[in-house]
Order: C-alpha cells, then structure tokens, then sequence
C-alpha cells in the first residue's frame, strides 16, 4: 500500500490542489544530484559524504527560501551566500566572482538534472478528466510555469498560484483562498496535496481544504485524522482517496 488513509472524501471533490516541489517535481533528488555533481568537479568536496553535503545545502536553502520570497535577498545573492556557507567547512574563503561561477555551474546541473515525483505525470493525467487542477506554490511565477513546461504538466494544470503573485507565503490562507477563488471551487469539495507539513497540510486544514500529506520520507505523522501518501503510485488506489471516484486499473 502506498498510503494510509482515513475515508475516502464524504462530499464529491471538483478540486485538486498540488504542491509543486518535492510534490510534483523531485526537488530533492534534483539537488542532490545536482551537488554530486558539482562535489565531483571540485577537489575539496570530493571525499565529503553527499548525505552531509546535501543535509547543509537544504538547511541553507530553507534558511534563505523565505528572505528571498520576501525580497531581502535576490535569488542570485542567495545563491552565492548558500555556497559561501555550504564551503565554509571544507576550503578557505573564495572570492565573489568565484563563488558566483560555482553558483552559476550548480544551477546548471541542477537545471540538467530535473525530474518529475515518480508518478506525478500519469496522476495528473488520470485526474485531468476527473476534477480541476491547481498548483500552490512558494516561489516565483516564471521558474514554476519553466518547471512545469519542462515537466510537460502546462497544458493538465488549470491555475498556477505562486506566492510571488498572490504576496504570501503558505500557510498564509490568502494565497488558498485565491486558489479557490480562481478555480471557484469550495474548500469542502477540495483537496490539498503536498509534502510541507506546515505549508500544506496545516495551511490547507486553516481555511477548510481536505489536506493529503506526501510523506516520501518517513516523516512522524502528528494528526492522526490526516491522509498519508508515500508515493503517488499505484493510480488504482491513489485517484479515489484523492477524489472518492473510482478509477481504471
């Protein structure tokens, strides 16, 4: 089984709302590729456990997510003063023009390097005739309408709410309203679907939204009463505890 489930929904569901990364696109196994290979081209990060690279990088980067959100920082400073930080351990300090091409070569891997949740796309597909499709996301307009083109999900999504457009971060419920008023659905009939405990499942429980948590690590459960995903696969058992429809094999 790929989850653990309360009922399926008790009122028929029109909406589905998704998450966009570590959700529909495999931000963790993207970076931590993408560190790999920037570990590999640079000599002092070479005898360095990817776990422990990967485990500072993603602290740093949850640490600036917000400051660059809000504008205190640009995301090319931000990325220039995670790796700061990220080499501080292992190598003397590096110049700014250093470190904004080691920025620049790891954002290209990273771009190189993109892949999808495994299953993302069939579900997408399967739902598409089903229910309305919306994506709620923290970051900026233009990255995630590229990610989803390169994601070949454009075309199954029916809005994009970022919060750079709507101004707020998840679980902010202005940028949850706005989902459901750009897809006039309600939040009895809507269901939430995401990895980020408090953006997600609290943000969606906040304003009425039915939350479903993509828990791919192992994470502690702390609600009991909340549906638990661990993958997005098999489409057989994931579609009707997402909508309480049926659904091919």
């Amino acid at each position: 089984m790929p989850a653990t489930f309360p009922a399926v929904p008790a009122v028929p569901v029109t909406t589905v709302l998704f998450d966009l990364d570590d959700t529909l696109f495999d931000h963790a196994a993207t970076a931590r590729a993408a560190l790999a290979a920037t570990a590999a081209g640079r000599p002092t990060l070479r005898g360095v456990p990817l776990a422990e690279l990967y485990q500072r990088y993603s602290d740093l980067l949850e640490e600036m997510h917000p400051r660059v959100m809000s504008g205190q920082l640009t995301y090319q400073a931000a990325r220039e003063q995670r790796f700061r930080q990220l080499l501080a351990p292992y190598e003397p300090p590096v110049s700014a023009a250093a470190l904004a091409q080691l920025a620049a070569q790891h954002y290209g891997h990273y771009q190189r390097l993109r892949q999808p949740v495994a299953g993302a796309l069939a579900l997408l597909q399967r739902l598409k005739p089903l229910v309305k499709l919306g994506i709620v996301t923290n970051n900026r307009t233009a990255e995630q309408q590229e990610k989803l083109r390169f994601l070949e999900m454009t075309s199954l999504v029916d809005a994009l709410i970022t919060s750079e457009d709507v101004g707020v971060l998840k679980p902010d419920p202005a940028i949850y309203h706005v989902a459901l008023a750009r897809l006039q659905a309600s939040p009895a009939q809507t269901v939430m679907v995401g990895d980020n405990w408090q953006a997600d499942v609290l943000g969606a429980l906040a304003v009425g939204i039915r939350p479903v948590w993509l828990n791919r690590f192992g994470a502690a459960r702390l609600l009991p009463h909340v549906a638990e995903l661990t993958s997005l696969e098999p489409l057989a058992e994931v579609v009707p505890h997402l909508t309480g429809l049926a659904t091919l094999t």
